[in-house]
């Protein structure tokens, strides 16, 4: 018998771990724009970054993970602090070093995790991480579709790491850039619950029928349905941490790195699943757009058997695996039936396997939830966005609120 998350916490022993607080998996370092359609910078020159982010885990002692992960040369980084975010500005400031140097370098493909920094902070206070980019640097790796307002610098205006006000980070940006995680030291009873999946993990919500550009009514909310699952959790004071890793048009199967789709998801399951910090338990919901980009030849055996490799991955590594049904969307254009015949077909068929296989620890049926009742291969008008493809954030409220009732 499965038993649910809260009895497994019950009697956790004492002690402190490293857990995921916030992430973001990095998408890559070459489209030009992000998903608002504003400009993302081709390289860097002697300016400073300053991200905002928003933890679901608060503590005293956290660290900060950078990425260069789709870089082409080596990434240096002169100094890096983090505050927390006031209007225009930022407060408690807090040097951040690495390896007990204030200057560290990360080489192309690199990930690197700072030492420990002592800053009080609360679940979902935003706070600033401060990035200077010294010389001529190529373009950030980023995590395309944010939701989420930060700032930077222009070109050569130097050092700003430590300024408190916002005044001088002239230039905004809907992507993430080089930052890629907040870890907390927590207790062992603590875990993290990742969220693994595309856009609708992710939190995409577009501003019209296309699909793109996002819709910026949804930026700074925090109302992707990850963030919405930690206020439920929070809410019944449970020990587990969501930490997000959806990439918008994401494929299970299929990579589209160097592109912002980024690597297949089965590629990137270790490194953005399996080896987040303080990991227990996984939710997997992916597969719309193997079965629904225009083009796409993956059948539903292909795509079930990336299941089977992705809960086999998960249980090798002491992981428990929850599967969500794909949901709806025959009536948009993209991932649709107008542009894939074969997609609300094979869909269905995907779901029932979902709901049969007894290889996962449990399944989040995401589409009995969001389904319209009247028309099963669509959202429910109440729940979907302008594209009928991704939800509305109320439709995120929905489904927080049926992971929740699934695993907890």
């Amino acid at each position: 018998m499965i038993l649910p998350l809260a009895a497994q916490a019950a009697g956790s022993p004492g002690g402190e771990h490293w857990v995921a607080s916030w992430a973001a998996s990095p998408t890559d370092a070459i489209s030009p724009v992000d998903a608002a359609g504003l400009p993302v910078p081709a390289g860097l020159d002697d300016q400073t970054l300053r991200m905002i982010v928003t933890p679901h885990l608060g503590g005293t002692t956290l660290r900060v993970h950078l990425s260069n992960r789709f870089g082409s040369t080596v990434a240096t980084f002169g100094a890096v602090t983090i505050g927390r975010e006031q209007t225009a500005g930022v407060s408690d400031i807090t040097p951040v070093t690495f390896g007990g140097k204030s200057e560290v370098t990360a080489g192309p493909g690199a990930d690197i995790v700072s030492d420990p920094v002592k800053l009080a902070f609360s679940a979902f206070q935003p706070l600033a991480v401060t990035m200077y980019i010294p010389g001529v640097q190529g373009p950030p790796t980023k995590h395309w579709n944010a939701n989420a307002t930060s700032f930077y610098s222009p070109p050569a205006s130097g050092d700003l790491a430590e300024a408190a006000s916002n005044s001088a980070f002239s230039l905004k940006t809907e992507a993430w850039f080089d930052v890629d995680g907040i870890d907390v030291e927590a207790p062992l009873a603590t875990t993290a619950v990742v969220a693994f999946g595309d856009s609708i993990t992710d939190g995409f919500v577009a501003a019209n029928q296309f699909s793109l550009p996002v819709s910026l009514a949804v930026a700074d909310k925090n109302g992707r349905y990850p963030d919405d699952l930690q206020r439920l959790i929070d809410t019944s004071h449970l020990p587990f941490s969501v930490a997000d890793a959806g990439i918008a048009s994401n494929q299970l199967l299929k990579s589209l790195e160097p592109f912002f789709p980024g690597p297949s998801g089965l590629q990137r399951f270790q490194q953005d699943a399996l080896d987040v910090p303080g990991v227990k338990d996984v939710i997997l919901l992916e597969g719309i757009n193997d079965l629904g980009i225009p083009g796409t030849t993956t059948t539903p055996s292909q795509l079930i058997a990336g299941y089977e490799q992705a809960i086999s991955m998960a249980h090798a590594a002491g992981v428990k695996i929850w599967l969500g049904t794909i949901t709806p969307a025959s009536n948009a254009i993209l991932d649709g039936t107008l542009t894939s015949p074969n997609s609300e077909i094979y869909r269905e068929q995907v779901n029932a396997w979902i709901r049969t296989q007894r290889l996962s620890n449990g399944i989040v049926d995401f589409d009995a939830a969001l389904r319209d009742p009247s028309d099963p291969a669509i959202l429910n008008p109440a729940y979907a966005g302008p594209d009928n493809l991704h939800p509305n954030l109320l439709g995120y409220q929905v489904m927080a609120k049926t992971a929740y009732a699934a695993m907890f």
